[in-house]
């Protein structure tokens, strides 16, 4: 049974700092509930949550779980941790975030969007769409969206659009109304062990949908199991509605929507074949919940991006300083194909990846081997651990040596210390150069670092 939230209740966050603690710690609030929030660090992400109601405090202690009714937090921080026992204790619900999620989600019709790539850009997608067609959907996502201001909200609409995460199995415990699968890869398998354990899982989530369901027609995973369930399916020119004519620019990409043998015509300020995916994908989901695909090419006009996907930081000295989420091999092939857009003024691509934990990097290094081929120079550094325990002989040099296996004349350079990371980078940068920093861990600071750098000499 969910934790109910028909009424206002009292509820603490742990690690409010974070994307994901931080927008399940905003509608909380915005959905009238009196929220704290707590991380060890005073940051900006942090203090940024008190615009919208949520109490927050540094550090931790049991007197954060003092008259509440409940406290929710990560699934990596284990149930032992202080204010969780202190919560316990006090007889205070203790909730994942993906049980809380899903208390949310049974508020409202919900949407998940799921899937091993492209989650994050598809939700603010979908939520903007929503917005501009006047449906004002609530809203919970991983990135902040800046067209709409924030990563989460609750609104006065129908429908609620949350990224439904398979990395824990958040996607199999979520009350949804309908649900978007954008392609099912190789990840987590921590969680799932094998591959056909994760398609497992996620024709169980398909199967658990009564609405409307939309699937990618250019992932044969995904083909197979449209068989099986009403879907929309959606891609380049395959598919119930198809992308046509797609044309890449410096500036985003213009393609027309093939739909009941009309096409309209759209444009999106986002490089790369897999943000037309993206862009697709939402549209689809839009017309099954009542917007026209005319309103929906004209909403998807103001979608600006989401922070950390092929984000422009900065630019000094001719060099471009570009950021971007990607760490799954597939991410990084479509993060640097969308820097070679034909026409667009780009020198050498330096790619700078940031493995991200251990046991990923344990079970997948050698799947990294060709998904550099469209940078000139790349720089690898040692894994963020996000939490998960170090495992012996496991490093960012089995990256490194995957690459180097596979392409023995590639220009792919090891930095160990990720401290010593961005003077390594500098030295090795020139004019002309776009420097794609990748991987969601601390590397999100690296242009930051750069542009220091190279500012201060200046």
């Amino acid at each position: 049974m969910s934790f109910n939230l028909a009424d206002p209740r009292v509820i603490h966050v742990l690690g409010a700092s974070g994307s994901g603690m931080g927008a399940i710690a905003r509608i909380l609030a915005r959905m009238g509930n009196h929220v704290t929030g707590c991380d060890l660090q005073d940051t900006a992400a942090l203090r940024g949550l008190e615009a919208d109601g949520v109490g927050i405090c540094v550090g931790n202690s049991i007197d954060h779980a003092n008259a509440i009714d409940a406290i929710t937090y990560s699934s990596a921080i284990p149930n032992s941790h202080t204010e969780i026992v202190a919560a316990r204790e006090n007889g205070a619900e203790t909730l994942v975030r993906a049980d809380m999620l899903a208390s949310i989600c049974a508020r409202r019709k919900s949407i998940g969007v799921a899937g091993t790539h492209g989650k994050t850009t598809t939700s603010a997608i979908l939520a903007t769409i929503l917005v501009e067609c006047g449906h004002d959907p609530g809203f919970v996502i991983g990135g902040e969206i800046p067209a709409l201001g924030t990563n989460a909200h609750w609104g006065e609409g129908e429908f609620l659009v949350v990224e439904a995460d398979e990395s824990d199995s958040t996607h199999l415990r979520l009350p949804l109304f309908g649900a978007i699968i954008t392609n099912i890869d190789v990840d987590h398998l921590d969680n799932f062990g094998t591959f056909e354990d994760i398609v497992k899982s996620f024709n169980e989530f398909a199967r658990r949908i009564d609405g409307p369901m939309v699937l990618c027609a250019e992932d044969l995973t995904c083909v197979s199991l449209a068989a099986e369930v009403d879907a929309t399916t959606y891609g380049i020119e395959c598919g119930d509605i198809q992308a046509v004519d797609v044309r890449m620019s410096e500036s985003g990409s213009s393609f027309g929507v093939l739909v009941d043998g009309a096409v309209h015509q759209a444009t999106l300020h986002q490089r790369g074949r897999h943000n037309v995916l993206n862009a697709l994908a939402a549209m689809s989901m839009a017309m099954r919940l009542g917007v026209s695909m005319a309103e929906a090419v004209t909403a998807l006009n103001r979608f600006t991006g989401v922070t950390r996907r092929f984000e422009l930081r900065g630019e000094v000295d001719g060099i471009r300083f570009v950021d971007d989420y990607a760490h799954l091999p597939a991410e990084i092939s479509a993060s640097l194909a969308a820097a070679r857009v034909e026409g667009s003024q780009v020198g050498r691509v330096v790619a700078v990846f940031q493995p991200n934990r251990f046991h990923r990097i344990a079970q997948m290094a050698d799947s990294y081997a060709d998904c550099f081929g469209d940078a000139d120079l790349v720089v690898i550094t040692d894994i963020f651990a996000s939490g998960t325990p170090p495992i012996a002989g496991v490093t960012g040099k089995l990256v490194v040596d995957a690459v180097l296996r596979a392409h023995p004349e590639g220009a792919v350079q090891w930095c160990g210390s990720r401290s010593a990371l961005a003077a390594f980078v500098n030295a090795r940068l020139q004019p002309g150069d776009v420097c794609i920093s990748m991987g969601c861990g601390d590397i999100a600071s690296l242009p930051d670092e750069l542009l220091a750098i190279r500012m201060g000499a200046s």
